[in-house]
C-alpha cells in the first residue's frame, strides 16, 4: 500500500522560506528581539545571531570557504555552535555535524567520507583533546594542515581551526530581562574585516534551495559511515511539515537538549526554532537539579527531552516545588501535571529517520489518537509518500499486510556522500528503509522493527556487526558475538549526558537495553580492561556494558543450522553477564 504525506495541521509550503540565508532574514524582520536560543547561561536574539553568524561569514569567505566546501563541526551545544553553522549555511557551504562521541578513528573516517576540507573542532571538552587525539590516529596530520599542507590520511582537509580562533569574542551589550547575559558575538577587528559586505550577501542570495545545506551521517551497517546529503529546500520543508503535529509555534519556548550534531537537535531543535519562530532552551550536559532550575527560570512550554530523562525528572525531589505550570500538553507526559499525562499508547508516536530529516509521520501531540490508531506512529507528513512492499520481490503489499516501508518524496534526502543513486534509491526512486511496517487504511503507520539486527540503546543506533569488528582487533580476542539485552544497568557518573544517551530514550520497567558482547579468546584481559580498551574505537553508546568472557567457543549456543542462537546468547549474557559502566575505566 501507498499513501501521499498528509496535508493537515502543517505549516503552508509558502510560507516556509527555503534556504537558511532566507528563513535568517526573515526572522530578523518579525522576531529580531526574540531570544532564539538560551544554552546554560547565555542566550541570544534572532538579529545577534544573524549578525554573529554574518561576521562568521566574512571570516570564512576570507580565508577561501565558498559555496559547495564542506565544513565539518565538532563541537558541544550552544550558542557557539549555532552561530558558527549558520554561518557555514548562510553561504551556500555545506555543514558537516560531527559528533563529540567520535572516537579518533571514527572521526577520520568520517572526515574522509564527506571529503571534509575545513574542520571546525572544540579545543577540549569533557577531559578530551580532539587536536591531540585525530593526531593519535594520523600522526602529523594536524600539524600539517594547520601549516597549510595537506595530509594523506585526510587528503581533502585543508584548514582546521580551534573553535577559539574564529572571531566570537566580543560580549554584546544587549541586555536581558533574567539578568543572563548575552552570547558573545563577533568583533570586526578579525581578517574578515576585508571582504566588502556585498560580497558576503552576494554569495547568500546566491543559495538555492536545491544546493546542499548538511550532510548529516547515521551508523553504518557494516562499519562504513553513511553520510546523508540533505538540501536547504528538502531539510527546511521536513521541519515545517512536522511542526503541526509537534505544536511548535512562534512564540515557543521549547527544552530539547539532543546534540545538534545529531538530526534530533539539529533539524528537530535548531531549525525547528528558526522556522516557527520559537526559542530554543538547550544545556550542553543535562543533569537533573539544573535542568529543572534551568526549565523553571526560562519558563519552558514544551518539553520534548528524552523520555527517560522526563522520568528522571519527574522522580527529583526537587520535582514537585519547581514550577513548570507554563508547560502545554505536548510536552512528555511525566513532567505534566497528573491530570494531564495521557495514557500510554493514546499519542503518536512520532517516527522518523536521518534519511527524512526527522520525522516523516505523526499525529498532533496535544491529542489522543482514535482508540482503534493507539500505538501507531500516526499519518505521513507532506513531502513524504511512505509504501509497504514485500522485501523480496518490492511489490506493494495491501493494506494491513507487514512488509518494508519504502520512502520517496521531496523531503527525502538528495542521497549518500559517495553512493550511486542506484545503490541508494530504487528504480522507482523509492527509498529501502529496511524498516519493517504495516500502513492501514486510513494511512496510519505502524513500525515492527527492523529488518537487519540493528537496535537502539537510548536512542542511538547500534549495528553489531560495527562493533564486533571493532572488539575483533583488540588483543587476546578470537571470536566476538554482539546481540542487546534488557536487563538493570550499571550506575553511570551522569545518566543524563549524551555519552548515556541518545535522541529518545528506551528504558523499561524490566530495565534498560544494553549493547551486550561475548568474547571468546584464551587470553583475554578483564571485561573492565576490555571496556577501556574498546573506547578507544567506538563512540561511548556503543561500547558494551554487560560482558561474557569465554574460553570455550563451543559455549557459544547454535542452532542446528550452525548459526548463532540469538535468544539462547541473551539468556546466557543475563545469567552469567558482567555489567560495567561505559563511563568507568580501570585504575
Amino acid at each position: 500500500m501507498t499513501t501521499p504525506g498528509d496535508e493537515s495541521d502543517e505549516t503552508p509550503r509558502d510560507e516556509v522560506p527555503l534556504t537558511i540565508p532566507a528563513l535568517l532574514a526573515v526572522r530578523r524582520r518579525l522576531d529580531g528581539e526574540v531570544h532564539a536560543l538560551v544554552s546554560d547561561e547565555e542566550r541570544i536574539t534572532y538579529a545577534e545571531l544573524d549578525d554573529a553568524s554574518r561576521m562568521v561569514a566574512a571570516y570564512l569567505v576570507a580565508v577561501g570557504v565558498g559555496k559547495g566546501t564542506r565544513v565539518g563541526l565538532v563541537l558541544p551545544n550552544g550558542i557557539e555552535w549555532a552561530t558558527i553553522a549558520l554561518g557555514v549555511m548562510r553561504l551556500g557551504a555545506v555543514l558537516v555535524p560531527l559528533s563529540t562521541l567520535l572516537r579518533p578513528p571514527e572521526l577520520l573516517a568520517q572526515l574522509r567520507t564527506a571529503d571534509v576540507t575545513d574542520l571546525v573542532v572544540v579545543p577540549r571538552l569533557r577531559g578530551r583533546d580532539y587536536l591531540e587525539e585525530l593526531d593519535s590516529a594520523a600522526p602529523g596530520l594536524v600539524e600539517a594542515t594547520r601549516a597549510g599542507r595537506r595530509h594523506a590520511a585526510a587528503p581533502s582537509l585543508r584548514r582546521i581551526w580551534r573553535s577559539d580562533e574564529l572571531p566570537l569574542g566580543v560580549t554584546s551589550a544587549a541586555a536581558s530581562t533574567s539578568g543572563v547575559p548575552s552570547a558573545g558575538v563577533p568583533s570586526a577587528d578579525v581578517p574578515s574585516a576585508g571582504v566588502p559586505a556585498e560580497i558576503v550577501e552576494a554569495l547568500a542570495a546566491a543559495v538555492r534551495p536545491a544546493d546542499d545545506l548538511v550532510v548529516l551521517f547515521t551508523s553504518g551497517s557494516r562499519g562504513r559511515p553513511k553520510g546523508v546529503l540533505h538540501t536547504h529546500g528538502g531539510g527546511l520543508r521536513a521541519v515545517a511539515a512536522s511542526l503541526g503535529s509537534r505544536r511548535i509555534g512562534r512564540g515557543e519556548r521549547m527544552y530539547i537538549p539532543m546534540p545538534f550534531f545529531w538530526t534530533g537537535g539539529f533539524g528537530g531543535g535548531l531549525l525547528s526554532a528558526l522556522v516557527a519562530g520559537a526559542t530554543l532552551l538547550s544545556e550542553a550536559v543535562p543533569e537533573p537539579t539544573s535542568t529543572l532550575r534551568f526549565l523553571e527560570r526560562e519558563r519552558v512550554t514544551l518539553f520534548r527531552g528524552w523520555p527517560d530523562q522526563a522520568a528522571r525528572l519527574a522522580a527529583h525531589p526537587a520535582f514537585a516545588s519547581t514550577d513548570l505550570s507554563a508547560l502545554r500538553p505536548a510536552s512528555l507526559g511525566p513532567v505534566l501535571p497528573s491530570h494531564q499525562r495521557p495514557a500510554p499508547g493514546a499519542r503518536a508516536n512520532l517516527f522518523g529517520m536521518t534519511e527524512t530529516f526527522g520525522p516523516y509521520c505523526g499525529s498532533r501531540l496535544d491529542i489522543d489518537l482514535p482508540p482503534d490508531k493507539r500505538g501507531s506512529c500516526g499519518q505521513p507528513f507532506r513531502g513524504v509518500e511512505v509504501r509497504i512492499v514485500d522485501p523480496v520481490s518490492g511489490a506493494p503489499v495491501p493494506a494491513g499486510d507487514e512488509g518494508e516501508i519504502r520512502l520517496r518524496g521531496p523531503n527525502v534526502m538528495r542521497g549518500m556522500v559517495g553512493r550511486e543513486r542506484a545503490e541508494v534509491f530504487d528504480a522507482d526512486g523509492w527509498y529501502p528503509t529496511g524498516d519493517r511496517g504495516i500502513l492501514d487504511a486510513d494511512g496510519y503507520l505502524w513500525y515492527k522493527g527492523r529488518l537487519d539486527d540493528m537496535f537502539k540503546v537510548s536512542g542511538a543506533t547500534v549495528y553489531p556487526l560495527e562493533v564486533e569488528s571493532a572488539l575483533r582487533a583488540l588483543p587476546g580476542v578470537a571470536d566476538v558475538y554482539v546481540t542487546d539485552v534488557t536487563g538493570p544497568a550499571a550506575p553511570t557518573a551522569s545518566r543524563d549526558s549524551p555519552a548515556s544517551a541518545g535522541p529518545d530514550g528506551t528504558a523499561s520497567d524490566e530495565g534498560v537495553r544494553q549493547v551486550a558482547a561475548v568474547v571468546v579468546g584464551s587470553s583475554l584481559p578483564d571485561p573492565r580492561a576490555l571496556a577501556d580498551l574498546a573506547r578507544a574505537r567506538l563512540s561511548s553508546f556503543k561500547v558494551p556494558s554487560r560482558w561474557l568472557l569465554l574460553s570455550d567457543p563451543h559455549r557459544v549456543p547454535r542452532l542446528a543450522s550452525g548459526k548463532v542462537d540469538v535468544g539462547a546468547l541473551r539468556g546466557l549474557l543475563l545469567d552469567e553477564g558482567v555489567v560495567i559502566s561505559r563511563e568507568a575505566r580501570s585504575a
